[in-house]
């Protein structure tokens, strides 16, 4: 079929500020006219020529509402952009690791490969006709786009004329993988719908021992539950979990992919995952039925995770710091070693432990991938993690959240080798107190105040901007909320300097550093579709052995009360809760 390019005029628009996370609104912005074309096309605008003219590029997302359209229409843009050819994920279904891991390993039939993706995705956000969509941009590395891509890209939509389209190209039918052609004023133009599980598969069984996982998995002693909260990682599930290594089908739960996510709250800790926390024995009602030994859940585009034991929850800041302290033996892609290892600010320093303990590089970043993508690309980083359920390592450049479930398992599998036929295997919960009795404990915590006005969380973090000029006004707050609290020795702003490009990251958050060790970090989350996210998170060291099996909240509710009246956040936001605690 033959198609011409169509200028559409069109008007700029004043959006949010596209971070790494892209551009998230509610699908009621999105369903605009002319305003998800704007973006494409401001993006389309922003990159350097040689990655648009005859490139190949990725579509595809956690097939959120209004995916479909978007698929559609990024096609007919790409084809008037002069794009050679686009790769859509069946269905257009690609987890947010999946595509970084296409655009870095995929080679198509002629030899071609991806210099760039746009992902359609809201990450961990609600979908459906009244909640969330997103878009953003990744780079030929698979990592997100770079702020400086970022911010020309938000210059764009806001003085874009007009955008190019193919509107009379027929729709692709993306059910079917298979290559559909078409001529146009630039040449041939083809789009390719491919299996969006087979190319992350082989990635993953070059980097774990499949055979391993399969023989624990295969144990009567040990059982298994994985719920993909109907996100995209229900895609992935049964062919790696099921299929790979022979878990019982009745072990995936929400492992079919809804737009509207089932009606639930694609995003994987203990409020929202409400089904998974139950059948692990951690919510508040008692089956009587034994729970599984093993429990992981994805967000909705599967780059989270959340990893549960039987009645025990695991803190991703313990996770990555378990999965680095442990990788070396059980995980073969890293049997020569760790490059280094790196956390987001806001992320406990229990992998600061592990890292001092092994002699590895360490960074501590500003949240966002983008950071760990810089130290990979230099060879510096191994294995990094965030708090916020991210995990992760350098055979992509975004987290992973089923990598993070299959290193949780060889882990398993690992202390286990030799006791298949044992009496007891080793469990989740022995393999985190046993951390603990090595490297102490990080008793650690995350209040998110989710939607509260934008006004009155800028005037939260004013405020404490102010105070740190004064330690022992914060210190006179502290000791009037509690005498029991060690004193504050250092507050500031985290700012960062990049070691690879030199970049420098200004404003990334408020921490009050305490005499002990103890830690409050205050963030303005931009993860959110409306309003502002404030994020409060509590940590406290403890190395004596007898005092790290307490539990969290009970062990922190000291620093909690001075976090709240340090910040005065009931004031400021009206607020007397959080939304959610992790």
């Amino acid at each position: 079929m033959v198609f011409e390019v169509m200028k559409v005029p069109t008007t700029p628009f004043e959006g949010q500020k596209p971070g790494t996370s892209g551009l998230r609104k509610k699908v009621k912005v999105f369903v605009q006219p002319h305003y998800l074309q704007n973006f494409v096309q401001a993006t389309f605008n922003a990159l350097t020529p040689e990655k648009v003219k005859g490139a190949t590029l990725v579509v595809s997302g956690d097939g959120r509402y209004f995916s479909k359209d978007a698929v559609q229409i990024i096609i007919k843009m790409s084809a008037a952009n002069g794009v050679r050819r686009v790769w859509v994920g069946q269905n257009g279904l690609l987890s947010t690791p999946a595509v970084s891991a296409v655009i870095r390993e995929r080679v198509g039939a002629d030899g071609s490969k991806a210099t760039g993706a746009f992902i359609l995705t809201a990450s961990h956000n609600p979908g459906g006709p009244n909640e969330d969509f997103g878009i953003k941009y990744n780079m030929e590395n698979g990592g997100p786009a770079p702020e400086a891509l970022t911010d020309k890209i938000f210059e764009n939509t806001k003085t874009i004329k007009e955008y190019l389209i193919a509107d009379e190209l027929r729709e692709v039918d993306i059910s079917t993988i298979g290559v559909t052609n078409f001529s146009g004023p630039d040449g041939p133009f083809d789009v390719e719908v491919f299996d969006s599980a087979s190319d992350y598969v082989k990635l993953m069984k070059s980097i774990f021992d499949f055979e391993l996982i399969r023989k624990l998995l295969s144990s009567p002693k040990f059982s298994f539950c994985y719920d993909a909260l109907h996100g995209v990682a229900g895609a992935y599930a049964n062919r790696i979990f099921v299929e790979e290594l022979g878990a019982q089908q009745s072990s995936l739960l929400n492992c079919t992919p809804k737009e509207d996510f089932g009606g639930g709250h694609p995003d994987p800790n203990l409020t929202y995952a409400k089904e998974l926390v139950e059948r692990m024995g951690l919510g508040k009602s008692n089956s009587g039925v034994e729970p599984p030994e093993f429990g992981a859940a994805a967000d909705g585009d599967a780059d989270r995770n959340m990893i549960l034991g039987k009645r025990f929850f695991v803190t991703p800041s313990d996770s990555v710091a378990i999965i680095a302290a442990n990788a070396v033996g059980a995980i073969p892609y890293f049997s020569s070693g760790l490059k280094g290892v790196a956390r987001s600010m806001p992320t406990s320093a229990a992998l600061d432990v592990v890292a001092k303990s092994l002699n590895l590089k360490f960074f501590e970043v500003p949240t966002g991938w983008k950071f760990f993508g810089n130290l990979m690309d230099a060879g510096q980083c191994s294995i990094c993690g965030e708090e916020s359920f991210g995990t992760g390592s350098d055979h992509i450049r975004e987290k992973d959240g089923i990598w993070a479930v299959l290193a949780w398992l060889s882990i398993l599998a690992y202390r286990n080798k030799d006791n298949i036929n044992g009496d007891k295997l080793v469990t989740v919960e022995d393999i985190v107190r046993q951390h603990w009795a090595t490297y102490g404990r990080h008793y650690y915590t995350r209040y998110d105040y989710e939607n509260v006005d934008a006004g009155g969380a800028k005037d939260l973090m004013a405020n404490m901007v102010k105070m740190m000029s004064s330690l022992d006004e914060v210190n006179t707050i502290v000791k009037g909320a509690r005498s029991d609290v060690s004193k504050v020795v250092n507050a500031d702003e985290f700012e960062y300097k990049d070691p690879v490009d030199g970049s420098v990251s200004k404003h990334q958050g408020i921490r009050f550093l305490f005499e002990d060790g103890s830690r409050l970090v205050f963030r303005l989350s931009g993860t959110g579709s409306e309003g502002a996210t404030i994020r409060l998170y509590i940590e406290q060291y403890e190395k004596d052995p007898s005092k790290i099996g307490r539990d969290s909240q009970e062990a922190l509710a000291p620093l909690v009360e001075v976090a709240l009246k340090l910040s005065k956040m009931q004031e400021f936001t009206g607020r007397s809760a959080p939304t959610v605690i992790t």
